[in-house]
């Protein structure tokens, strides 16, 4: 039996945001896996922070809509679960998230640069609202940028924007953001390519922190888009852990984004 907790955990992981070979499906596009070369992997060298945030948008992401269907294992410190999400994305403009136990959909989201839109089917409530609202409700500042790039495989942040310590773990460079002395963001960008491996974000305060690590890497003639994401919420009332397997993608197809909150539902107003 599923739960209202999970549906309701699943869908906010996958907004705050949002194991095994893969199948890709769409005849128009070929998946190469990143790691396939037998070339021997050279040694990184140090580099300056302003150079490895330019190398890490060279990886260009050139689409109009993206098609996603994934497998999502759902668990906190009770219970696991797991449910299919179908992802679909409208470049910078809306993502449409739906999640689906034994082929019925439990619950959707609409994301838009201006607004948030959710239900879930247990418990027939749904929320409308922008992100001031959801970041209140999250506990975490959010924006629709944050959200594609999580699950594109880039850093959460702008990191064009910022100013970042650098530092050299082996084939790893790291960028520490410590421009906020109660929030702490890292990057773990790989030496080769420059794709972000993991990125973290810590709340010092509220002890509170979220880990999104990125696996199995995928170059297409569109992007490099990660196979697997791994998030972690980590704070006082509880851990919760969402992993996302892409099982199927495809790029520039002619997408319908359908929302709509079904009669009866209740409203969640956050005070």
């Amino acid at each position: 039996m599923i739960k209202n907790k999970v549906i309701k955990g699943t869908v906010r992981v996958l907004v705050l945001c949002i194991a095994t070979s893969l199948t890709f499906m769409s005849c128009k596009t070929k998946a190469i896996a990143v790691s396939a070369s037998n070339e021997p992997v050279k040694q990184a060298n140090y580099m300056s922070a302003k150079k490895i945030i330019e190398k890490h948008y060279d990886n260009k992401i050139q689409f109009s809509t993206l098609y996603i269907k994934s497998n999502a294992r759902y668990a906190d410190d009770k219970q696991t679960q797991n449910v299919t999400a179908e992802i679909k994305i409208k470049k910078d403009e809306q993502i449409l998230v739906s999640i689906r136990f034994l082929g019925i959909t439990m619950a959707k989201a609409l994301i838009t640069p201006t607004a948030v839109n959710y239900y879930e089917k247990i418990g027939g409530k749904y929320f409308e609202g922008d992100f001031s609202s959801l970041s209140q409700w999250l506990g975490t500042d959010l924006d629709y940028g944050k959200i594609q790039n999580m699950l594109l495989g880039e850093a959460i942040d702008d990191l064009t924007k910022g100013k970042y310590l650098e530092s050299l773990l082996e084939q790893t460079y790291k960028l520490d953001d410590a421009s906020n002395k109660n929030t702490k963001k890292s990057f773990f960008l790989d030496a080769n390519r420059f794709l972000v491996e993991k990125q973290e974000i810590t709340q010092t305060a509220e002890e509170r922190m979220i880990k999104v690590a990125y696996a199995d890497s995928k170059v297409y003639d569109q992007a490099v888009l990660p196979s697997k994401i791994l998030i972690n919420t980590i704070q006082k009332k509880g851990n919760t852990e969402i992993n996302l397997e892409y099982n199927s993608v495809s790029f520039n197809e002619e997408l319908s984004f359908p929302y709509s909150v079904p009669k009866g539902y209740k409203r969640i107003i956050i005070k």
